[in-house]
């Protein structure tokens, strides 16, 4: 088997512990990142280009007939994987062909998913070596995407990764570079993407609908006081578990049940809240609003209430800038349980009006009335927008369109990495208590070395990037 080709100059160190409000990262090396210019595309463009995009791959795979089935392997079959599982089962022109996983209960229940017909593996490598497949479903922990979908693309294969894109800055630019190269059709799981309801609500925007929008809200509430994860102590890895190749990239470190198979989410080195719910908002709202990239960041929180092992935040909010005048804030919020948008997940708030968006693709227009010295008459006509229906099938049958057509998807990979590294910048705010002040063009934090330098981390050998 193969590993991926050398990433370049790495830093030496991690992100310090994100939980801590004085998190005081130690002293790393910069990660060189080329040059790249591009230009923000209008909030019209942005609103209009969620149907298929015209871009031909002329190396790319090719299905036979528009009806041809297209043969997929999942790298990853726990809780989302078999939520995605299921979504690409329901394909009628899609075959499952092949999974792996580190756990074998998971490959087990995906055999039973699938009638036992299904080839498993746990080696990841294995399926991307295949010839067979003409995309892979990457659903692994976060510090595994990166390698997984630039090794399925170099070997010439489709890609379907979940959200967070990476766990990096600079491994979610390398992704985009081992798409492009390779003609490979890659969609992000921020299904909401796909959500027709949602396009047209954003070409209304883009037209004035909701006026100047100056600030958008999206919060993640969930109350996990006291006791969180649990506090436990290292133990022999389970015996159907390999432990070795579920850390990866990350340093060794004893077994753990509250990281794997699915707490990691609160472990800053595999994932974090910030990416795991974040990404959706932050994605949704610049969508909306037409947004390439934050000119600033900031990011406050620690652990405030919860007592268990986390090393990401309870409490934490993070709030973006942009050049165009309008604020975009996340807030994640898990010591308390009680709503704060009764009426949706995420609210764009207009000088006309406020639009509330639903996870489902429904949403409500509110007008404004006028305030202090203004009339009170209002700006607009009410709206509400029913759900188009099921958002992760809608992706998946985005994708495997793509998969035949060539064209763009509707969460392209240029689309996830830019919405993920508005999450991954928010993480580097928390560890290093700095605003941030970034160049979208040059993807360079420009005000702290010390924050730059967590754009990447040095992998554990032998993994490295293509």
């Amino acid at each position: 088997m193969t590993t991926p080709a050398d990433a370049g100059t790495p830093s030496t160190s991690k992100l310090d512990d994100l939980s801590h409000p004085r998190a005081e990262p130690g002293a790393i090396a910069t990660a060189k990142l080329d040059r790249r210019t591009f230009t923000a595309a209008s909030a019209a463009g942005v609103a209009a280009a969620w149907g298929l995009s015209s871009q031909t791959a002329a190396s790319a795979a090719k299905i036979d007939g528009a009806n041809g089935r297209v043969r997929v392997g999942f790298i990853g079959v726990g809780n989302r994987g078999m939520q995605l599982f299921d979504s690409f089962r329901r394909q009628k022109d899609v075959e499952i062909v092949a999974a792996a996983d580190v756990f074998s209960p998971y490959l087990d229940k995906a055999r039973q998913r699938n009638e036992g017909k299904l080839e498993t593996t746990g080696d990841f490598r294995k399926l991307i070596d295949r010839k067979d497949l003409d995309a892979i479903v990457v659903a692994t922990p976060d510090h595994w995407h990166a390698i997984q979908t630039i090794m399925a693309c170099d070997s010439g294969k489709d890609v379907y990764v979940e959200k967070p894109l990476s766990i990096t800055v600079f491994e979610g630019r390398r992704m985009v570079e081992a798409a492009r190269r390779n003609d490979r059709i890659v969609q992000v799981g921020t299904h909401r993407r796909s959500s027709t309801t949602l396009a047209g609500l954003a070409e209304q925007i883009a037209k004035g609908k909701l006026g100047h929008v100056t600030v958008g809200h999206a919060y993640r509430i969930s109350d996990m006081y006291p006791g969180g994860i649990g506090r436990r102590r290292p133990t022999p890895a389970p015996k159907d578990l390999d432990w070795d190749m579920w850390l990866g990239p990350r340093p060794e470190r004893p077994f753990q049940d509250n990281i794997a198979p699915y707490k990691f989410r609160w472990w800053h080195l595999y994932s974090s809240q910030m990416g795991n719910w974040g990404v959706h908002y932050f994605d949704v709202m610049r969508w909306m609003v037409g947004e390439l990239a934050p000119a600033s960041v900031c990011a406050l929180g620690g652990k405030f209430a919860v007592d268990d092992d986390r090393t990401v935040p309870d409490t934490a909010q993070a709030v973006l800038e942009f050049a165009s005048g309008r604020l975009l804030i996340f807030g994640q919020y898990e010591a308390t349980g009680t709503p704060l948008l009764t009426k949706g997940e995420a609210e764009l708030r207009g000088t006309l009006g406020t639009a509330t968006l639903n996870g489902n693709g429904a949403y409500v227009i509110e007008p404004a009335r006028g305030g202090q010295f203004q009339t009170s008459e209002p700006r607009l006509e009410p709206q509400t927008v029913a759900s188009p229906g099921h958002l992760d099938d809608a992706h998946v049958r985005n994708f495997v369109d793509c998969v035949k057509s060539r064209q763009r998807p509707n969460a392209d990979v240029e689309i996830g990495h830019r919405s993920t590294t508005m999450s991954l910048l928010a993480n580097i705010s928390l560890a290093t208590r700095l605003r941030l002040e970034w160049d979208a063009d040059k993807e360079q934090i420009t005000n702290s070395k010390e924050a730059n330098a967590m754009l990447h981390y040095e992998y554990r050998s032998p993994w490295k990037l293509g």
